[in-house]
């Protein structure tokens, strides 16, 4: 199956599986570390390095899934970089394309005994009533604004406005809850673990109480990226850092591991359906789900361009993720004493809870 929007990307390399949906990568490129690069120099046609990463363009010919498992073979941190794209169109699932939705009037209430900071990987950000007054709004740099129109061919681009749509449905659900948006998608909803593993690492000097990662991607043999697996287990709760991370679970519908969501570190969300009882029928499932929220036909935050006023419904585990992180914000806004690790763990298995088979634990939206 080839992901739709494809046709915009000649950067992306799809390895088919015949079992499942593709993988994507970077063709002719692999990403590691120092010693990595060091030990790959014979294959290497160009280098760059940011943010802790090393980005490695080998010569002509070669593949880049065979470099990195010969340089982790020999005890190197090393995978080809691989593409990752927002939910929920590219795996060409039934979720939906957002469509036009009226106006939601919304005031901010007030925020509680302490304040939040909710990281937003995604499409960036557009200004929008909710939040336009907003202190955190205004360290937006345009670097990390939403781009309705990336490719310049006059139409909205396929997933312009995600961004924006998430941050809608985190400062409705969690009061008083500052954002911090690092664009690592274009408005395709396209990027790659050498972007994403850049903006995580800016994030390590101050990090975020909770992290939302509404995008994903497969491996091409279901292995954890290992890169990205090291750098949010430094973050993570579970790794023994300070923050929640939070990604959506993938609208594929299937139990094939889906990345970052998959990795132990993070807090892998998938969506219910509008009567919020069962799994939507676009949502992945399987053992590595953690939690659930409702993911169908949810209403927020959207462009002002090609028909929207503002605000949308859409659906997509993209959302049902941004309600989980909303949810543990909420706690710990509201809960001085709490801490990220302890605010998730409360939604993950509740005091007489239910889980929803495949899905983890149910957690209400606020919404």
């Amino acid at each position: 199956m080839t992901p739709r929007g494809a046709a915009v990307h000649t950067d992306i390399a799809i390895v088919e599986r015949p079992d499942g949906p593709p993988s994507l990568i970077r063709p002719g490129q692999l990403i590691t570390d120092r010693r990595g690069a060091r030990a790959a120099e014979r294959w290497i046609r160009a280098a760059s390095s940011a943010g802790g990463v090393r980005t490695v363009w080998l010569n002509p010919g070669l593949d880049p899934l065979r470099i990195a498992a010969d340089l982790r073979a020999r005890g190197h941190l090393a995978s080809a970089n691989h593409v990752f794209v927002g939910q929920p169109l590219w795996f060409g699932g039934p979720a939906s394309r957002p469509v036009p939705a009226d106006p939601v009037t919304w005031s901010p209430e007030p925020a509680g005994p302490r304040a939040v900071t909710v990281a937003v990987l995604d499409t960036g950000i557009a200004g929008h009533p909710w939040w336009r007054p907003s202190p955190w709004f205004a360290e937006v740099g345009h670097a990390d604004g939403e781009t309705p129109d990336s490719d310049g061919d006059g139409r909205l681009d396929t997933q312009a406005g995600h961004g924006t749509f998430i941050a809608g449905l985190l400062v409705r659900g969690a009061p008083g809850v500052r954002l911090r948006v690092s664009r690592v998608l274009d408005g395709h909803g396209v990027g790659d673990e050498a972007g994403v593993l850049r903006a995580l690492d800016r994030l390590r000097h101050d990090p975020p109480e909770v992290l939302n990662l509404s995008f994903g991607g497969y491996t091409p043999d279901d292995a954890p990226p290992p890169l990205l697996a090291a750098a949010l287990a430094r973050l993570s709760t579970r790794g023994g850092g300070g923050t929640a991370v939070v990604a959506c679970a993938g609208n594929t519908p299937s139990a094939r591991p889906f990345w970052p969501a998959a990795l132990p570190e993070v807090i892998a969300v998938g969506a219910l359906d509008t009567a919020g009882q069962s799994a939507a029928p676009f949502s992945a499932h399987g053992p590595w789900v953690d939690a659930c929220a409702p993911g169908e036909w949810l209403t927020s935050s959207f462009l002002h361009t090609a028909g929207f006023r503002g605000y949308a419904r859409w659906s997509g585990t993209s959302f049902a993720s941004a309600l989980v992180s909303a949810a543990i914000a909420g706690t710990l806004g509201s809960d001085l004493a709490s801490t990220p690790g302890e605010a998730a763990v409360g939604f993950l298995a509740p005091p007489g809870g239910h889980p929803v088979p495949g899905l983890g634990a149910a957690v209400p939206s606020g919404l």
